[in-house]
């Protein structure tokens, strides 16, 4: 089969023939109608979050099963599917208890084995990590919602509880804090968007925001929220936008991380006086368990919520290397996700 394989980090990818991969027997071999190509995979590519090499990325994508292991029950040879990019083991207790996105032996596609950038993908623990595709979700929507939307997803709902009617402060405005405002703005909830960005910000407000800042100072985001917001996230990982987005709670708010806090960033301070003062709540969020697809993928069928809107371009899976290398060079994402079509 044909695959997009790097060797070594920062080395320029390239489109290769590789062995097909074998099917385990708690998993399925899926080939891959499309994948997304995302940030995650550009850090591994430059090395920021180490993966084994060579690695095969791609962690978004949808397909048809094209083979099933002999363990597998609830899936079948044709079936179209998905998977979080955070795939349980289907045996520990966090898997028990649905948290599959917390489970100490996950696996994930582009970084632990290799990915979808190519033209099938293997998922194990297949009855417990796929998700079967309403036929009213296409492929490419399918990949679309892979990373970015899952994550806004699980952030606001399950992480943070935000609920119709409150505020949401969204502190960056790329994929991912794009793809929250759609959520959110499909969920009831009011939206303040923070982006240095006018073009992100004009896209923020296309995309249903009720306000938009260039930054995210308090005294602005109290006058534009009546208060302080009731949820903030931070979409881009770093100290200074994790900080900001805290001050930006009314009391008794709650923030959810979710850009990820790699290189000098992991250890980052947060304004400690206010959370303790002000009861404020503090989470992390990474990715969405399979179990939890079902309400997103409703909210996409119904035409509630449509990922379209963030949909930028389709390539080939031969130009994925130059999209993926493309991160090198600041590019708002606003500008929509790039999703490969095979």
């Amino acid at each position: 089969m044909h695959a997009v394989v790097y060797s070594r980090y920062g080395e320029p990818p390239r489109l290769l023939d590789v062995p097909d991969p074998d099917c385990p027997d708690d998993g399925v071999v899926v080939d891959v109608r499309a994948t997304g190509v995302c940030r995650s995979d550009w850090h591994a590519w430059r090395g920021h979050d180490p993966v084994p090499l060579p690695m095969v990325p791609g962690h978004e994508f949808a397909g048809t099963v094209s083979e099933a292991g002999r363990l597998v029950r609830g899936f079948a040879v044709g079936d179209r599917v998905t998977a979080p990019f955070v795939n349980g083991c289907g045996h520990c207790s966090w898997c028990a208890s649905g948290q599959a996105q917390v489970c100490p032996d996950q696996t994930q596609p582009g970084f632990t084995h290799p990915g979808s950038f190519a033209e099938q993908v293997v998922i194990r623990a297949a009855d417990f990590n796929l998700v079967r595709l309403p036929d009213a979700v296409d492929f490419t929507t399918a990949a679309a919602l892979g990373c970015r939307f899952a994550t806004a997803y699980h952030a606001l709902t399950a992480q943070s509880r935000l609920a119709e009617g409150e505020w949401l402060l969204v502190v960056g405005c790329g994929g991912v804090g794009l793809s929250a405002v759609l959520v959110a703005r499909a969920l009831g909830a009011h939206v303040l968007a923070v982006d240095p960005s006018p073009a992100a910000r004009d896209r923020a407000l296309d995309l249903g925001a009720d306000a938009v800042l260039a930054d995210a100072d308090p005294v602005a985001v109290r006058r534009e929220t009546g208060g302080g917001a009731h949820v903030s996230m931070d979409a881009v990982g770093t100290a200074a936008t994790a900080a900001a987005a805290v001050r930006g709670l009314r009391r008794r708010g709650r923030h959810v991380q979710v850009g990820l806090m790699l290189a000098d960033h992991a250890d980052a301070p947060l304004p400690w006086g206010p959370v303790i003062a002000h009861e404020l709540e503090v989470v992390g969020s990474h990715g969405m368990a399979a179990s939890d697809y079902p309400p997103l993928l409703d909210l996409v069928a119904s035409g509630v919520l449509d990922p379209g809107h963030l949909l930028g371009r389709t390539v080939a899976l031969a130009d994925t290397p130059r999209e993926l290398m493309a991160f090198d060079h600041p590019v708002p994402d606003s500008a929509g996700i790039v999703v490969a079509v095979l």
